[in-house]
């Protein structure tokens, strides 16, 4: 039985000081030779930014919400930034117009990807199975997002899996209706994980992986994102890398040896059903990826980032949208109006999201307003270029703060208000697929969210199920005008506090 994952602790959140006392006097002395025996290069016009500390550089300016942090700074310093991280340079673009230089106009320049010192797949056979960290758009990266688009996100694929996500869903509700005559307390996210997860695994492995009941892996995967997103000093000077001082790649290690745990009995039978010249009855990725050769080592790589993509960024953006929708009562009427109306009885069909343009437009917002990846994945220039009269140097890392994008008053009229309204009229249009500039919550251009035609689906029809099936309410009669809407920074952006609901039953069902 596997035990659940212990969070990171303060001196894996931040950086150790007593590390750092070690570390810098180490630091002054290689810097010193380097200055006395390197002759001075002719410096870069780089982009504007905060002035960096000896040393350290912007390290410390950072913060704990390093997307409110940039957002300031741009404010001060312009669309286009830049800021030093120990050795490295960070480049961040803050504006629709520096979001389409980068995903667009020097989208293959700048398209590379900057990997953590945690997942070193730079380094070797893996670069060529993960999906999302290679270190470059390979032509072995272009095959795997095709596989992937064929057998798991294109039309064909997503309409044969309607029925699969739609049982998934009335599993849930069927689970909350349990919890109604008790009026039990419910963990949105708790739910909306163990359903998500679900639908993707019975996808890519034609079973369950947890129950509603809870389960180990949800603090395995989360481990996971919070290994990713920790500062790590290997990142800031490369030539520590093999040290590990702060132990984050061990730690990786171990947390992706535990996951692997729960499919790797599954691929040893389906490997074991193949060699004795048996078949599965029901074709599903994990057979595309052992048709296409794939090892255990290569499957393992590729479930891990879309186990960890796919159920994370979809539940927090479903327990966003809750929250928003119970602190903006007319907005939830509104939803639940229009679902009463397009639906007569019974659960919901994904046939039915197409008529329901006011719960898209929900799902738009809360997508505007807290984007799954609040700095997207962070990209790396190739090579050096020049981006909007400024010289990107090589090997630099590259963010797009689609946060501060979404929330920029000059393109949102009342931009911190949920006012799902703007999504209808003339702005229905809009969607998030990478083609509007001042909306990418999935990103665009080589590096757009693979999984996003998925998500599409997924997002609206749990959404859509819990709000037909049930009035929501808070516990101990708390007003939803003091519920915590503060946000816990990540590779995606959580709730600080999780969201508790009691599910009842529709006084006018």
């Amino acid at each position: 039985m596997l035990t659940m994952a212990p969070q990171l602790n303060e001196s894996e959140r931040a950086f150790p000081p007593l590390l750092l006392h070690l570390i810098l006097p180490l630091l002054l002395l290689i810097i010193i030779i380097f200055k006395l025996f390197l002759k001075p290069s002719k410096p870069l016009k780089l982009p504007p930014g905060p002035t960096p500390w000896p040393l350290v550089g912007n390290i410390f300016h950072m913060g704990k919400m390093p997307h409110i942090t940039l957002t300031t700074f741009s404010k001060t310093y312009g669309p286009l930034i830049s800021l030093k991280l120990g050795t490295q340079h960070l480049i961040v673009g803050s504006s629709p117009s520096a979001a389409s230089e980068i995903l667009k106009t020097h989208d293959r320049v700048l398209s590379g990807r900057h990997v953590p010192n945690a997942f070193p797949t730079e380094t070797s056979e893996l670069d060529h199975t993960s999906i999302g960290w290679t270190s470059e758009c390979h032509e072995a990266w272009r095959s795997l997002r095709a596989l992937c688009r064929a057998e798991m996100f294109c039309s064909r694929a997503l309409e044969s899996q309607a029925l699969l996500r739609e049982k998934k869903a009335g599993e849930m509700v069927g689970f909350l209706r349990s919890k109604m005559g008790s009026e039990e307390v419910v963990d949105v996210g708790e739910i909306v994980f163990a359903t998500v997860l679900n639908m993707l695994s019975n996808v890519m492995l034609s079973r369950d992986v947890i129950s509603f009941e809870g389960g180990e892996i949800k603090g395995f995967i989360r481990s996971v994102m919070e290994v990713a997103s920790a500062p790590n000093l290997s990142d800031f000077y490369p030539f520590l890398q093999r040290l590990d001082l702060q132990g984050l790649r061990k730690r990786a290690l171990g947390l992706g040896m535990r996951i692997r745990s729960m499919w790797e009995p599954i691929i040893e039978e389906r490997r074991e059903i193949r060699c004795s010249g048996g078949s599965c009855s029901q074709q599903d990725f994990l057979d595309a990826l052992l048709d296409n050769g794939f090892s255990n080592e290569k499957i393992h790589q590729l479930f891990m980032e879309l186990f960890a993509a796919g159920t994370d960024t979809s539940t927090s953006t479903i327990e966003w949208a809750m929250a928003e929708l119970i602190i903006s009562p007319e907005s939830m009427e509104k939803v639940y109006k229009e679902l009463k109306r397009e639906i007569n009885g019974g659960d919901i069909k994904e046939s039915h999201l197409v008529h329901l343009p006011y719960l898209q437009a929900c799902v738009k917002e809360t997508l505007r307003l807290h984007p799954p990846a609040p700095l997207l994945l962070p990209h790396r220039a190739i090579q050096a270029c020049q981006l909007m009269d400024y010289t990107i140097p090589k090997d630099a890392q590259i963010l797009i703060n689609v946060w501060a994008v979404q929330r920029d008053a000059s393109i949102w009229d009342e931009p911190l208000k949920f006012r799902p309204e703007r999504f209808l009229g003339e702005t229905g249009c809009l969607d998030f697929k990478g083609n509007d500039f001042g909306f990418l919550p999935f990103g665009a251009g080589r590096r757009i969210c693979p999984g996003l035609p998925m998500a599409a689906k997924t997002i609206p029809l749990v959404l859509a199920s819990m709000i037909h099936s049930f009035d929501w309410s808070l516990p101990d009669g708390q007003n939803p005008k003091d519920l915590n809407m503060n946000e816990k920074f990540g590779v995606t952006l959580q709730k600080e506090q999780p969201l508790f609901l009691i599910p009842k039953t529709r006084k006018n069902m």
